[in-house]
């Protein structure tokens, strides 16, 4: 499992969406990747995920919406 760390907007809008840490996992890793300013925007199925990459194989979420 990739080392996933949660800055508290983003946990709290998992929960508030009613999401999975294996959900935010899986649209992590499989969703369409589009580089922004200050890191990426994963977006997959109506999930998207504002994140930076962590030094070696993990990510630091910063928020989290239901599009």
């Amino acid at each position: 499992m990739v080392e996933i760390i949660y800055s508290k907007h983003a946990n709290d809008k998992r929960i508030l969406y009613g999401l999975s840490k294996e959900q935010i996992e899986r649209a992590v890793k499989r969703g369409a990747i589009s580089k922004q300013t200050d890191g990426f925007l994963a977006s997959y199925r109506e999930i998207k995920i504002a994140y930076k990459k962590l030094d070696g194989e993990g990510y630091y979420l910063k928020t989290i919406y239901i599009d």
